[in-house]
């Protein structure tokens, strides 16, 4: 045999040899894990995709992202929690406190990951924010201190007002504390608030003829799955009876509300994903403490200010991120 034959030989084994190498590599193979995440949100999922996406979980490749829309369906929120332990979620993310507690609800086992939620222990969610002891933890932004800050900016943006209604849902289980807080604040403020009980938009024209009849001069818009899908009509009707309007999240005064105060919504949503990572990777809900939002911002509406006839105080427009 000739060297060249043999070379040749030597070529095609050599071949062989690495095709079944990567044929045994194949079979051997474990099948990627698809995780299935389930989502119970008024609005939009895309941030917490995206976020989502940045710790390696990608739709159609390893992720399945089951959500859950309420915002025209608020009834059907236990329906939707349901839903998502028949369909086995490896996790439940929670946008807002109703939701969390019909996902609590509806299972003890599948972790839960809150993000717009109150004070957790309040609710009866978590035994502490250190040591959670269930399946439920993740980020809070709520408190009754956040609506009383959002009831003092109102005062300091309009110092004239002694009146201020406050739109209100006795449905959302955060909501009484909450307008407790406001009571006691506008006591210490010497404002007088006109709390108008608001369940479903057909009656925003109601309450609003109460506000007319009674003189208010500002409002309130406490954080509700009820009001942020409809806060485009309450920013035109506010504007329209020439009421100054404090919203809650950034999405608010962008919709016409001339102010809106929140924990920045965008820092929660990429921390909530990390929370889900976690627990996708084995840890315990039950060990992972509950963080509080670190960063707030106030948010001017500078076009609805205008509108209004308004300044606004210098000390304020300063540290307000303002919106035309």
């Amino acid at each position: 045999m000739s060297a060249l034959e043999r070379h040749w030989l030597r070529c095609v084994a050599a071949t062989a040899l690495a095709v079944i190498v990567v044929i045994a590599s194949r079979a051997g193979a474990q099948p990627v894990k698809t995780y299935r995440i389930g989502v119970i949100l008024v609005g939009t999922p895309e941030p917490l995709r995206q976020d989502l996406r940045d710790l390696g979980y990608v739709e159609g490749q390893n992720t399945v992202l089951e959500v859950r829309d309420t915002s025209g369906a608020p009834e059907r929120l236990d329906e939707f929690a349901r839903e998502l332990v028949r369909l086995k979620v490896d996790v439940i993310v929670g946008m807002y406190p109703a939701a969390v507690l019909a996902a609590r609800r509806a299972t003890r086992t599948i972790p839960i990951v809150t993000i717009h939620t109150p004070d957790p222990v309040q609710l009866g969610l978590v035994e502490s924010l250190g040591h959670p002891g269930g399946n439920v933890t993740g980020v809070t932004s709520l408190s009754s201190e956040m609506s009383v800050k959002q009831l003092e900016l109102l005062k300091e943006a309009v110092p004239r007002v002694s009146r201020i209604a406050v739109l209100w849902n006795p449905d959302n289980p955060w909501h009484p504390i909450a307008v407790k807080a406001l009571e006691s604040a506008g006591r210490s403020l010497g404002v007088t608030l006109q709390l108008l009980e608001v369940r479903r938009p057909e009656g925003f024209d109601d309450a609003f003829g109460a506000m007319t009849r009674a003189a208010a001069q500002g409002l309130v818009i406490l954080a509700d799955p009820v009001t942020f899908a409809h806060r485009k009509r309450l920013a035109d009707l506010a504007i329209q009876h020439r009421l100054p309007a404090m919203g809650s999240l950034r999405a608010y005064a962008e919709a016409g509300s001339l102010l809106s105060y929140w924990a920045d919504s965008a820092e929660l949503e990429a921390r909530a994903a990390s929370y889900v990572d976690r627990i996708l990777k084995g840890a315990r809900p039950a060990e992972l403490p509950v963080e509080q939002a670190r960063k707030y911002e106030l948010v001017v509406n500078a076009t609805t200010a205008r509108a209004l006839g308004m300044t606004i105080p210098p000390s304020l427009r300063l540290r307000a991120y303002v919106v035309e």
